[in-house]
């Protein structure tokens, strides 16, 4: 396979020649790790940066005396307050399976194929012997189906350089 630069290297090269698997190899090295955080900023939006307050809108303030800490000495003269009087955070921390599936892919997992009306959750099944005996009652197969090797198609591009 033939590679063609954007730019010219010093040398006068402009084409770079791989082979397949080359190719996929060289290719393969720039995916980044599981989980990996590929949102980096720098200048003023940096995290120390010493003008981000100056650029970057500041979160709400906290409410006069909703500080709230049950050890006595650390502020004793604080009281204890219930539960109640505490205001939940405004910003959600965990997101619904669907809501992370509708930001992330744009797809809307909660809409019927056959109408394109919305549907709910009705239950959430969490512990996986539960799941199984549900599967099992219904004659549902309750365990993934096994993974087969991959096999080589015979209209691949890349099959004749094997």
């Amino acid at each position: 396979m033939l590679y063609e630069l954007k730019h010219r290297w010093r040398d006068g090269t402009t084409h770079i020649g791989f082979e397949p698997l080359e190719l996929l190899a060289k290719l393969a090295a720039l995916v980044p790790p599981p989980r990996f955080n590929l949102v980096r900023y720098h200048g003023v939006l940096a995290p120390a940066a010493r003008h981000r307050a100056q650029v970057v809108p500041p979160g709400p303030a906290p409410e006069p005396g909703a500080a709230h800490t049950d050890c006595e000495v650390a502020h004793p003269h604080q009281g204890h307050s219930e539960p109640d009087e505490q205001r939940p955070d405004p910003r959600p921390r965990n997101y619904s399976w669907a809501e992370l599936m509708r930001r992330v892919f744009a797809v809307d997992v909660l809409e019927c194929p056959a109408c394109q009306g919305p549907m709910r959750v009705l239950a959430t099944i969490h512990p996986p012997e539960a799941t199984r005996a549900i599967l099992d009652c219904l004659g549902l197969p309750s365990r993934a189906p096994p993974v087969s090797p991959a096999e080589l198609d015979s209209t691949d591009h890349f099959a004749e350089a094997f």
